[in-house]
């Protein structure tokens, strides 16, 4: 039930005899006209090496199994992982960089799919953040502060615009893992709503067994016994909100009457019957196995083109610590393919316009081997000083990369973008002015760029 609360604002407001066809956002929103609709936000647990995906720095090979300088690396930089090391080799990616579509962006040759789709591509190289372990980076990107307890981006979202179904949660996360390893675990407030009200926290479908529980009645409940129930349910909780004024009770009316619609909608979305063969084949192998990268991507399709807001999918298993050319190759044939395909596939429904795709994770990875370096095999740390993220679709200019690091990928030497820059471009790209959207919390107004963040116009198109 708890799960379902997302659903449940408009439809509480309808209990109370208002009319409304779904979690409804506040009045006064967007603050102006949007370039997206709705965002899609592929999110890569673990931390993706930039240096092996989208930052090409070809230059150190030169440098192989070189110290790299004190001057670029300061000890006081490094984790406890691995600061005790006797060396800092130089680890130039062990893999080549092209360049993709008509505007040449280079890209890693591990995103060979992607890459086709390079000139609608907005690739940053100048991410930054001062989180340096995976818990309160994540948390940090996703909620503007690496202390857990403020609202999700994506419940941010559903509270200041609300949803444009009835019939599906405004807020929709997913997960998967690679191949290659489980990855960091995930937490349920990186898709919760905070301070909040509940209604805007998104609803996790899972990877395994019925995506959403109890999402079918027990054997022996007939649909017009289920409809007896709710009816005699609704007409308890009503007596209770007369009684008490609570509004969680008229949001509790409202959670049933959903639950009993999603018995329509959820199985209907989860029939993957009704994709053309050409549309199954070209997300992959793995499309129909519940709980993969390619399954979760196609889901984001059909969600979004049901009215959904806000869909997150998160992949594991980019914390590669050692190995990285083995790890690194299995992600990407888990991964490429996929998100190429979702691309592609809003494209040609005419949905890529009017939908933000956002690709990237937590924070970024070292130019120094972490463990020994090989001409085959290295590893790299955790490093927060720069990462890369791309931005697809959804008002934003397709074709260019912004930002730039210096020749080690360490350290941002241009067009510098912090976390709360990024989600007040998110935020903008929807319409909304991340500076007038608060919300009032223990004596202060909060917002998810808390005091910071600029709309960064350059990317915009």
């Amino acid at each position: 039930m708890a799960a379902l609360s997302s659903l449940l604002g408009g439809n509480a407001a309808a209990a109370r005899g208002e009319q409304s066809g779904g979690v409804e956002g506040l009045a006064d929103l967007p603050h102006f006209a949007p370039r997206a609709r709705r965002v899609i936000y592929l999110f890569q647990s673990g931390g993706p090496s930039q240096l092996d995906l989208l930052d090409p720095k070809p230059e150190l090979r030169k440098r192989f199994g070189e110290e790299v300088p004190k001057s670029i690396y300061p000890d006081e930089r490094k984790t406890t992982m691995s600061s005790a090391q006797g060396a800092f080799a130089t680890a130039p990616s062990l893999f080549e960089f092209r360049r993709c579509g008509e505007s040449g962006l280079e890209m890693s040759e591990l995103f060979d799919k992607t890459g086709e789709l390079a000139d609608r591509l907005c690739i940053i190289n100048s991410m930054h953040t001062t989180a340096i372990n995976h818990d309160p980076a994540i948390t940090m990107l996703l909620t503007g502060s690496q202390i857990p307890g403020r609202p999700s981006a994506g419940a941010w979202t559903s509270y200041a615009l609300g949803a444009d179904t009835s019939e599906l949660p405004a807020f929709v996360a997913m997960s998967s893992r690679g191949s290659g390893k489980a990855g960091q675990p995930l937490y349920d407030r990186l898709w919760g709503s905070g301070f909040l009200p509940s209604v805007y926290q998104g609803v996790k479908f899972r990877n395994q067994g019925a995506p959403v529980l109890d999402i079918y009645d027990p054997a022996g409940v007939d649909p017009a016994t289920r409809r007896t129930m709710l009816d005699y349910l609704a007409r308890l909780n009503e007596l209770k909100f007369q009684d008490s004024g609570d509004a969680e009770i008229s949001t509790r009316i409202a959670q049933y009457e959903l639950a009993g619609r999603m018995q329509t909608s959820v199985p209907e979305l989860l029939d993957f019957k009704q994709e053309t063969a050409a549309t199954l084949d070209a997300y992959g192998k793995d499309v129909n196995r519940q709980g993969s990268y390619a399954y979760n991507c196609l889901m984001a399709r059909r969600l979004a083109e049901r009215g959904v807001r806000f869909i997150q999918l998160f992949h594991q298993g980019w914390d590669q610590h050692g190995a990285l050319p083995k790890q690194i190759r299995q992600q990407a044939r888990d991964t490429d393919q996929p998100t190429a395909a979702l691309l592609r596939d809003l494209q040609q429904r005419g949905m890529l316009d009017d939908t933000l795709i956002v690709w990237g994770g937590e924070f970024g990875r070292t130019v120094y081997s972490q463990g020994a370096l090989t001409a085959k095999n290295y590893g790299r740390d955790h490093h927060g000083g720069c990462f890369s993220v791309w931005l697809a679709g959804g008002g934003v200019r397709g074709g260019i990369r912004y930002g730039r690091t210096d020749d080690y990928s360490v350290n941002v030497v241009e067009n510098g973008l912090e976390v709360h820059d990024l989600n007040a471009t998110i935020l903008h790209l929807l319409g909304i002015d991340h500076e007038r959207l608060i919300f009032p919390f223990q004596g202060r107004d909060f917002r998810l760029t808390d005091v910071h963040g600029r709309v960064v116009r350059d990317i915009l198109a």
